[in-house]
């Protein structure tokens, strides 16, 4: 069974090899099983922008700083992200950020000069709310204004309103469109920047072209009025004073019940560190009877039931939190901390769906990287947990017998449903698997039949069955040098298997053949299929091999002393049914 590092380690070879589709398939299968680990998405994220999607790898990023804050690599990834995003601001907020932790980090420094360099600044310096004020809801602010609404039908304008939804910072060579200049005027002021309304601006337009058509250029400017002396005015007659509005008297109670509860939660607290449990309880309902709007008291006392191991009335507890928290308008992280202790609570009780759920209400109410890290590690415990729940070693035997019966009715799409069923109930079956994959073959899914076949011989080693198998599709991928070796394995445990011996007997004569009768072109293909496979760049790569491989040409006496040697010779018939070696 391939582990979440096996994953991570094929993505990490796909990605060098610019396969990134591949390489985020295989980051996925590393996340589905072990979401915690910060690495694979911090992967994941880099390959998706490799692929240029830009917003799925800033997704990826922000996840990978929440769960581990203390990467430099989430937040090199974010600001990325974000550079590829043209969201110049943020990005160098986020390289910001990873710098204000990691001053000496050289990937954070050269990202952050990156997107400087090409940042063409901050737009017209009034005020940094100018560029996110081109968001989502842009548009709809467009729509509302009644002049604005009436450019929405030309689509030049729409086009323009679009351009600076991705690039804020073009606003600059937009405003020689009146247009454009009244959107501008009207976005600022919903910044509550108190700037002219587009209203306002159409005016002032309106106002300043009438007075330039009416005033003659050549007309004499008139002299001055004379202005006449003010006639003193009498003092006005002192309005009577306005009686001042009456406050209205404090509840002088009040106060006091506040503060008594507040002592008596207090008094609840002491009580609690002292595991004085009961105790601690009272003085909770001692300071809710006095305050039933504050929220606190109520998760204090869900908290004293999760100690107690009470979890039915620490949800309870916790619920009414909430419901007292959304009533009196509580701070959105105390209601959060009351879902997050409700949510534990539900893993506490095996209930890890509604855990998961209580989780995500959580990280609604106010985001918290510790809640977030919960969730992740909770919806593991979960897939691994319905895994478990799922095995029954007789309904994967039906599941296996279902199988057979659509391969021998040639269903092979059926057989391998049923198959798979069969592996999920029975996953540590290698007949199984075995199944599975001559069925996987069928469909020409050879990749798949492989893994499973690999899986199968991982399980029992001796399972001639499955070695039998796995030479028969290295065949058919055309990896000849490899099932040479499978077949030799399986006759190694049981020398009187035929189907190993007929395999060998096969393959042994289509590498003899392909040697005398294959064209150049095809002796250079199959031997770049060859060299695609580690096992034989690992062995080119022996000093030992090269040195012997130039002594066939140099010195056969010495070529053939070494050939004597057990491993030396296995890794040449190896180089020579992969078509790299050359004989006759």
């Amino acid at each position: 069974m391939e582990t979440a590092a096996d994953f991570k380690a094929k993505g990490n070879e796909a990605l060098m090899a610019k396969k990134f589709s591949e390489a985020i398939e295989y980051y996925t299968k590393a996340i589905n099983l072990d979401g915690a680990n910060h690495v694979y998405y911090s992967n994941r994220s880099a390959a998706y922008l490799s692929k240029g999607e830009a917003s799925n790898a800033l997704e990826d990023a922000t996840a990978c700083i929440g769960l581990n804050p203390g990467f430099a690599k989430g937040y090199s990834r974010k600001g990325a992200a974000l550079h590829a995003l043209k969201r110049y601001n943020d990005s160098i907020s986020a390289f910001m950020d990873g710098l204000a932790k990691f001053p000496d980090d050289k990937a954070l420094a050269r990202g952050l000069d990156s997107v400087e360099l090409e940042q063409k600044g901050p737009s017209f310096g009034v005020s940094p709310k100018v560029n996110t004020m081109f968001g989502p809801d842009m548009m709809a602010k467009v729509a509302l204004d009644p002049k604005l609404r009436g450019y929405m039908s030309d689509p030049d304008f729409m086009t323009k309103l679009k351009q600076l939804q991705n690039d804020p910072n073009c606003i600059g060579t937009m405003l020689s469109d009146p247009r454009m200049m009244e959107v501008f005027q009207v976005m600022l002021g919903s910044q509550g920047l108190q700037m002219k309304t587009g209203q306002q601006v159409r005016k002032e337009q309106t106002a300043k072209k009438a007075a330039a058509t009416s005033a003659p250029s050549t007309a004499p400017t008139p002299a001055p009025t004379p202005t006449p002396a003010p006639t003193p005015t009498p003092a006005p007659t002192p309005a009577p004073a306005k009686s001042e509005p009456t406050p209205m008297e404090e509840d002088n109670n009040e106060p006091d019940e506040i503060k008594a509860s507040v002592a008596a939660k207090e008094k609840g607290n002491n009580l609690y560190k002292s595991k004085k449990f009961d105790e601690a309880l009272a003085a909770y309902d001692e300071a809710i009877t006095l305050d039933p709007t504050n929220m606190t008291f109520i998760s204090n006392k869900a908290a004293v039931y999760f100690t107690t191991k009470k979890y039915d009335e620490c949800i309870k507890a916790c619920s009414e939190a909430v419901e007292v928290g959304q009533a009196n308008r509580a701070p959105f992280e105390d209601r959060a901390k009351a879902l997050t202790r409700s949510a534990k609570a539900y893993q506490k009780k095996g209930d890890l769906a509604t855990a998961v759920e209580m989780c995500k209400k959580a990280q609604l109410e106010s985001f918290d990287k510790a809640t977030y890290r919960l969730m992740k590690t909770m919806e593991l415990e979960k897939r691994k947990s319905d895994s478990l729940a799922y095995q029954d070693d007789d309904k994967a035997e039906e599941a296996k017998q279902e199988g057979n019966t659509h391969f021998r009715n040639k269903d092979f799409g059926k057989a391998v449903n049923a198959y798979e069923d069969a592996v999920k109930r029975a996953p540590k079956n290698a007949t199984i698997r075995n199944n599975l994959a001559a069925a996987l073959c069928k469909i020409m899914d050879f990749n798949g039949a492989k893994r499973e076949i690999e899986v199968a011989i991982d399980l029992d080693p001796k399972y001639v069955k499955a070695w039998a198998r796995k030479g028969d599709i290295e065949v058919l991928m055309k990896e000849n040098h490899k099932a040479l070796e499978s077949y030799k394995t399986g006759l190694a445990l049981d020398a009187t298997n035929s189907t190993c011996r007929e395999g060998l007997n096969k393959v042994t004569a289509m590498i003899n053949y392909g040697q005398a009768n294959m064209s150049d072109e095809e002796r250079k293909e199959r031997a770049a299929h060859g060299m695609a496979d580690p096992e034989i760049q690992a062995i080119l790569q022996d000093p030992m091999i090269n040195q012997i491989l130039r002594d066939f040409n140099e010195n056969p006496k010495s070529a053939n002393e070494a050939m004597k040697d057990t491993t030396v010779r296995a890794k040449i018939e190896k180089l020579i049914a992969a078509g790299i070696v050359q004989t006759g």
